[in-house]
């Protein structure tokens, strides 16, 4: 095998971020946005349960990381509560019923998005209205917020109105990611009128003056004032959904009113699988929940190690995870190769008395299909390149058809009500990421800080494993003896590595870890107080 490193020379070596983990007696919110965990945390100090928190978050962070996921996207969740089974709530991409699947040619080459798939004509399955699915999230957020919410509904959206009426700040974090896609950006006028206006992407002042530049959408700002006076069924049922798949339809799109009329989330019991002394939860069926699970059930044949992970207990976990990526891809239909980050967020709460939820939303791509309604300014996924083009595959396009997800919410409770509420953004990363933080806790006896700065290892485009340098080179040539290893550097962008985000509940104290190596990614615990600009944009009430 071999051994490539694709380090840029002009990158330093000695680059290190750390960020410490939050522990509190009180409730915490990890989240990919200080401002959104804040948001959630604020929450909690409220009143509002792990659940009123997500919702919050939820909604907040589709304004202030809007690239990643709203809406107009989809998502799945657990949530625990204190003496009780841990529930999911799966609200996933599902295709419109008239979606055709002759409207997908297949054409030479492969496309340049997420998973390599053979082109299609016009990249028609990636970007532009006919890649459009409906969009879940909401109705999963309002099954949790009925069955675990204790504060009003209009209390939790309350938070992004005003974020989005005011327009996010932008800083550095921001332009970036516009600026890496302006090209998808430009091909729909609402979508650049919201993210460059002047036809550039925006940009914080040169100069330290304490102006601001802000992302400025009314129409989203409008929409949540809807779905906040009329709750979620605004978006199914009311003007909203009329608005949506009247300016889908205008785009050369599926959705119709009848398909946001009849998506309903999918709640049912957690399915759950031992791994040592501990048990995994997660949501069933198509995500990556089931893959992290068999990974981790063809590790636990091997005997428990003690210390710190071995060059031949990473390999050993490479391999696992290798064939668990091959059950994926033979039976699910998540074949090809993945090559582009996904546009995916996730959070995870935990309150003061226990309750802990684990939720992952996303519009897939970056951005999404690219694709911005006019009449209600909301984002749209691209679930649709979830599909598999090819005719006859397990997973191929098709009408009313459920997608194949690559997101992992997932949770572990272990001995003396020990829980863990974990998650990521990065597509097929997620899922190697998610199995070996917890082979750190559940192995080698990590906490969460530990768990989520050590090196890693990522193997989400077999036989490749991509290897953080920190590694060691004991343990990177081992790895090159059984596979072809590419050897990264963690870094801010681009990430070779998934953002991971979790909470935990051990001996009665809350703890919370945010992804170091991302610039927005913070643990906020209840009662932290804000900062005064924090005060201004959020304008939660203390």
């Amino acid at each position: 095998m071999t051994l490539t490193d694709i380090r840029s020379p002009n990158l330093s070596r000695g680059l290190r971020l750390t960020k410490p983990a939050t522990r509190s007696d009180r409730g915490i919110v990890t989240a990919h946005n200080r401002q959104a965990a804040h948001v959630g945390a604020e929450i909690l100090a409220a009143g509002g349960s792990a659940v009123d928190a997500a919702v919050a978050v939820s909604f907040a962070i589709g304004v202030l990381e809007p690239w990643m996921s709203g809406i107009g996207g989809v998502g799945a969740m657990l949530v625990r509560p204190p003496d009780g089974p841990v529930t999911t709530i799966d609200a996933g991409a599902r295709s419109p019923a008239g979606l055709d699947p002759a409207d997908f040619p297949l054409v030479e080459g492969k496309d340049g998005d997420l998973f390599g798939w053979p082109n299609v004509l016009e990249d028609r399955n990636v970007i532009g209205a006919k890649s459009v699915c409906i969009p879940g999230l909401l109705r999963g957020l309002g099954a949790a917020h009925a069955r675990f919410g204790r504060l009003p509904w209009a209390d939790l959206v309350a938070p992004a109105i005003r974020l989005a009426e005011a327009g996010p700040i932008v800083d550095a974090h921001t332009t970036l990611w516009i600026a890496q896609d302006m090209a998808r950006l430009r091909r729909n006028d609402a979508c650049a009128a919201w993210f460059l206006p002047g036809g550039l992407p925006p940009s914080a002042p040169a100069a330290v003056t304490g102006r601001v530049a802000r992302l400025s959408n009314p129409a989203l700002a409008r929409s949540l004032r809807q779905i906040a006076e009329n709750g979620p069924e605004a978006l199914y049922t009311g003007e909203i959904a009329a608005a949506l798949a009247a300016d889908v339809q205008a785009a050369g799109g599926y959705l119709t009113a009848a398909d946001l009329a009849g998506f309903t989330a999918v709640e049912a019991p957690a399915k759950t699988e031992p791994y040592r002394d501990h048990m995994l939860h997660l949501v069933p069926e198509l995500n990556g929940g089931v893959t992290v699970a068999l990974a981790l059930r063809l590790l636990s044949g091997r005997a428990k190690p003690a210390g710190a992970p071995t060059p031949a207990e990473v390999v050993a976990s490479c391999k696992a995870m290798a064939q668990a990526w091959e059950h994926r891809f033979s039976q699910l239909g998540d074949g090809a190769e993945r090559t582009l980050p996904s546009c995916t967020t996730h959070f995870s709460v935990i309150d003061r008395d226990g309750m802990a939820v684990s939720l992952t939303q996303t519009l897939l791509s970056l951005f999404g299909s690219g694709v911005v309604s006019p009449q209600t300014g909301i984002l749209l996924n691209n679930g649709v390149n979830w599909f598999d083009p090819r005719p006859g595959r397990v997973n191929a396009i098709g009408p009313a058809k459920k997608a194949l997800a690559n997101y992992t919410p997932m949770m572990m409770t272990g001995p003396e009500g020990d829980v863990i509420a974990i998650g990521g953004s990065g597509g097929r990363k997620i899922l190697p990421a998610v199995f070996q933080a917890l082979i750190h806790v559940a192995d080698y006896g990590y906490d969460l800080e530990q768990a989520i700065a050590a090196p890693r290892y990522d193997l989400s485009a077999p036989p490749v494993v991509v290897a953080d340098a920190r590694l060691g080179a004991e343990t990177l040539a081992a790895l090159a003896a059984d596979f072809p290893v590419v050897l990264s550097e963690r870094m801010l962008h681009p990430n070779s590595f998934t953002t991971l985000g979790a909470v935990r509940r051990r001996n009665g104290v809350n703890e919370g870890m945010a992804e170091p190596w991302h610039l927005w990614s913070d643990a906020v615990a209840e009662g932290e107080p804000l900062l005064p600009r924090e005060i201004e944009t959020n304008g939660v009430a203390r």
